[in-house]
């Protein structure tokens, strides 16, 4: 136990030690606050779903936006007078960019000592990304992840606003309905913001969820195969679960001709080809699109105000392995312990690369029309869909992840305004956060992402690495990348944060003489 005990008091110092130092390197990299910050005639687009707007003045106060004036016309250079800068306010000029609401990524994992990426690295691609929230869904121990969100809400390194929840009956063992309440009450006594389930038995599931709502606070589920039988999401929805990641427990709640999915005789779901072969799978086993008891549970899903964060993205390499394998920013941004971690494993979970070919890619391209059919008529309907990453897994890279999961948003039949509501209001209302953070409004926190080019001509402009474009002189240029992302009124400088991941990612590549080769390649 002293063992134990020295080590533990160890790791906690090195964490303080990386504060401090990532304290005084975030000057560098970040302005602010500012008792005032006034953005001069910039085009908002807010997250309300509103159609952009512009010439505009924001002007914020000790982190709360407290004026947005028009002051124009587009193309007309004279301009109404907007907010006067006060002395030692700060002032940025906006004209010829766009400004938006600070990005929710409502899965956003910390990165992992498997991975062997620290928070440090995590936090600065989403900060780049312009992410200024996250939702962390479990995976770090206890002390760590509150103390990163206490520091987080300090403003004391460089990180998005994190929301935390706490994996179900970690550090318990919980065998009845009194230990499954004792445990979520002590849950919320910690700090923690919510509840990340995987399934249970049926009575622990309604006790632990009845008592989370009691306080007032929220949750989210992966219903795992183990227990998706018992328990799929609509038992989830009823015994009010508020939100779901991936899909999961959905088309299992669509099944009409069965109850259990239709696995092979020698599945075995600790093999991780098996798992993810067969998930691609699911779909066609569910309910048409637009048939009876497809619409009965869509409708009541949406009664019950029940939120979906698909992440599409997370699972693209199943249909397109080379694509996401060979994504452009792996060679700079993805860290020599990332890379391992993604390669063919029976070890690292979603390395299932085992032997993937054709048919498994065929099966998940067909999974995903049916679940991008849901997931676009959900919204339809006035159902809450967020955007999340999981990144860190399956060749999906922080930051970088959720920008693609924006693009599979717009592909599901989004259209680009519904994308970026996605992505920023709906993501805050399903954390409870809505009078915060989620739009431009007078009253809420400076939580801001400022663009040199249109996101809704072109998401791929919001990648860290730009979009590639031909100009008037046929030259090829890079455009794009996130200019400002501002969290808490502090202004950090999205392509030096960007960049600094860059010689984190080249120190650790020198360090073990590393290069970023395809598998199974000398």
């Amino acid at each position: 136990m002293k063992k134990y005990k020295s080590k533990k008091l160890c790791y906690f110092f090195i964490i303080i030690m990386q504060f401090f130092y990532l304290n005084l390197h975030a000057q560098n990299l970040s302005e602010g606050p500012f008792n005032q910050l006034i953005i001069r005639g910039i085009t908002l687009i807010n997250g309300n779903g509103a159609p952009p707007i512009g010439p505009v003045d924001i002007e914020v106060k000790n982190n709360i936006i407290t004026n947005i004036q028009v002051v124009g016309y587009p193309g007309i250079k004279q301009r109404r007078n907007g907010p006067k800068l006060e002395e030692n306010g700060k002032e940025i000029d906006g004209e010829g960019l766009y400004l938006l609401p600070g990005f929710i990524d409502m899965h956003g994992h910390i990165g992992g000592r498997s991975q062997g990426a620290d928070p440090d690295y995590v936090f600065k691609l989403w900060i780049s990304h312009g992410i200024t929230t996250i939702r962390q869904p479990s995976g770090l121990n206890t002390e760590l992840i509150l103390s990163l969100k206490k520091e987080s809400a300090k403003n004391s390194i460089i990180a998005p606003r994190i929301y935390a929840y706490n994996g179900f009956g970690s550090g318990a063992n919980i065998q009845t309905e009194k230990d499954a309440r004792e445990w979520v009450r002590e849950n919320a006594k910690k700090g923690f913001d919510g509840i990340k389930f995987f399934g249970d038995r049926p009575e622990i599931m309604k006790a632990a969820l009845d008592e989370n709502k009691k306080l007032g606070l929220r949750s989210a589920c992966h219903h795992a195969q183990m227990r998706v039988v018992e328990w799929n999401v609509l038992n989830s929805a009823r015994a009010g679960l508020t939100s779901m990641e991936h899909w999961y427990g959905l088309p299992e709640a669509l099944f009409e001709d069965r109850t259990i999915q239709n696995y092979p005789s020698n599945y075995n779901y600790q093999n991780e080809q098996h798992r993810f072969e067969e998930a691609g799978k699911l779909w066609e086993q569910a309910a048409k699109p637009y048939s009876d008891h497809w619409n009965n549970v869509m409708n009541e899903l949406i009664a019950l105000d029940f939120t979906i964060d698909p992440t599409f993205n997370i699972y693209e390499a199943s249909r397109d392995l080379h694509r996401a394998r060979r994504a452009e920013w792996h060679e700079d941004y993805t860290l020599p312990s990332l890379w391992k971690f993604y390669e063919p494993s029976k070890i690292s979970h979603g390395s299932y690369w085992h032997y993937w070919g054709t048919e498994q890619e065929v099966a998940w391209k067909n999974n995903y029309k049916l679940w991008m059919t849901f997931i676009n008529e959900y919204k339809n309907r006035g159902g809450r869909v967020t955007a999340g990453s999981d990144s860190g897994f399956i060749y999906q890279l922080y930051g970088f992840g959720f920008i693609r999961e924006l693009e599979l948003l717009r592909e599901a039949g989004f259209h680009p305004l519904e994308v970026i509501k996605a992505a920023t209001l709906n993501g805050a209302e399903a954390l409870g956060a809505e009078n915060k953070i989620g739009s431009i409004e007078v009253g809420k926190l400076a939580d801001m992402v400022i663009l040199e080019e249109n996101p809704l001509i072109n998401l791929k402009t919001l990648y860290g690495t730009g979009a590639i474009k031909l100009n008037d002189k046929n030259e090829i240029v890079r455009v794009g990348g996130v200019k400002f992302t501002i969290k808490d009124g502090i202004i950090y400088n999205s392509k030096m944060i960007l960049n600094d991941v860059k010689n984190i990612v080249l120190k650790a590549k020198a360090k073990q003489s590393f290069e970023i080769k395809q598998p199974g390649v000398n």
